[in-house]
């Protein structure tokens, strides 16, 4: 095997010194990345967070997975920035316990990918449905933003499409319109400002105590927070799709017919069950479609769809009815998986007074790539919080502890002055690390608390 990954990591480096391709091609763009896309791959766009291209042999059982995620504030140092994506898109999501092998930061390819950026490289293997997948990683960093590319595969003969797309890459510079939330909020009158959000596609947005509700006409949609019980693992993916459904969906009704349960096993698995149902608190009949992506992330969740029937479900998430047709294939399951995104509420400064927090740790654990021989474990753990006080003044500081296990260094940096909401979706700073810096910010719900999110960085609230 690490013949065998050196051979994936040399073509990943070729990948990252981006080999020219076609001026011809037709590209693609994501925020700041211009890129030439795999032809007659599936593609899948989940806002505020990637744009991935997808394609899978089932006969053979190989797949291969490219994500362009969505930039995120970045440190200003591409060793640093590659480490912290590293942790969070790969290590973690995928238990990987392997030290990447890694490329050297790049400058000299500037040019081609827009004055300003860095980028680095890395690749290590990790188990995925029993059998040994590659992950590769490549950042780049600049404007104190990094953006990623995460590619996922386990058969080589994918590598000429990954170093197609990896060497037509081109970046923009950021520019302060870069991103922008189209949308309209309510104001509350609970503990947070804003406890409804009006999006300009006609969907509502309503923080409810187990949900949040999402309302358009006679549609509604309940995005289900978090629940240890009914989120539990199951081997059996329809036997967990029953508790689940047991746990959420059956209190509410009194009776239920025409009632079927669906899943597909493939690499990213479908649950689904629908029924006609009879509401306790209405006695209407509706029609009730329980659904969930279990991505290979770790991420989806439970989504709880409520229509006067069938055929107006149909109309407006689509038809799932031949399961050897399309059910769990293709990209007819975007709009009902991209309800989540729905989970999204405005700030206010009152809302922010208070001490936010946001803790990371992590370890690496080296092996020499030649001999086997254990190289060392390198750790990294930080702590980053905000501070709002009166008069929108705040204090900000970030710790971090890194390096080789026997050699650990210990790193500060902290600030404070004032900030603005420039709108209910950004704030201002005028000092984080030396820097004037404006977020892009949004609240998403979990039962009984709010996830205030800076850029990518989730900050929760120390009461």
């Amino acid at each position: 095997m690490k013949q065998k990954l050196s051979f994936w990591f040399l073509c990943v480096s070729t990948a990252i010194t981006f080999i020219p391709v076609s001026s011809f091609a037709q590209k693609e763009t994501f925020e700041f990345v211009s890129y030439t896309p795999p032809k007659n791959w599936k593609k899948e766009v989940k806002a505020n967070t990637y744009t991935s291209y997808t394609i899978t042999d089932k006969q053979k059982n190989d797949y291969c997975q490219i994500f362009i995620m969505l930039s995120t504030a970045g440190k200003g140092n591409i060793k640093k920035d590659f480490e912290m994506e590293w942790q969070n898109l790969i290590a973690k999501q995928y238990n990987l316990t392997e030290a990447p092998q890694i490329t050297e930061p790049q400058t000299k390819y500037a040019k081609t990918v827009g004055d300003g950026w860095q980028m680095k490289g890395g690749i290590a293997s990790f188990v995925f449905n029993n059998a040994k997948s590659i992950a590769m990683l490549t950042t780049m960093s600049g404007y104190n933003k990094v953006v990623s590319i995460v590619t996922l595969t386990n058969n080589e003969a994918y590598i000429p499409a990954i170093q197609q797309l990896l060497g037509s890459i081109e970046m923009t510079t950021p520019t302060p319109a870069d991103s922008k939330i189209n949308a309209l909020v309510v104001p509350g009158n609970g503990k947070f400002a804003f406890t409804s959000t009006n999006f300009d596609d006609g969907w509502i947005s309503t923080v409810q105590e187990d949900w949040v509700q999402v309302t358009k006409g006679n549609i509604k949609v309940l995005i289900h927070y978090p629940n240890k019980n009914a989120d539990a693992y199951n081997s059996v993916l329809l036997d967990g799709l029953k508790n689940a459904w047991n746990i959420l969906i059956a209190p509410k009704y009194n009776s239920a017919t025409n009632m079927e349960f669906k899943s597909s096993g493939s690499w990213e698995s479908i649950e689904f069950a629908e029924a006609d149902m009879v509401e306790k608190i209405s006695g209407k009949t509706v029609h009730v479609v329980f659904f969930k992506k279990n991505f290979s992330n770790g991420a989806g969740k439970y989504i709880e769809f409520i229509t006067p029937d069938k055929k107006i479900f149909q109309r407006e998430f689509g038809t799932f009815e031949n399961a050897s047709a399309n059910f769990g294939t293709g990209s007819g399951w975007d709009k009902m998986v991209n309800m989540v995104n729905y989970n999204k509420f405005a700030i206010a400064a009152s809302d922010l007074r208070g001490k936010w927090t946001s803790n990371f740790t992590g370890m690496t654990q080296y092996v020499n790539a030649y001999t086997g021989a254990n190289a060392g474990a390198d750790t990294h753990a930080s702590n980053e919080n905000f501070e709002f006080g009166a008069g929108n003044t705040y204090k900000w500081d970030i710790g971090v502890a890194s390096g080789f296990v026997g050699n650990i260094k210990f790193q500060s940096v902290k600030s404070a002055g004032k900030f603005a909401v420039v709108n209910n979706w950004q704030v201002s700073f005028t000092d984080i690390e030396g820097k004037p810096r404006t977020y892009n910010v949004q609240f998403t719900c979990i039962k009984g608390a709010r996830i205030l999110w800076f850029g990518d960085t989730g900050f929760g609230k120390q009461e």
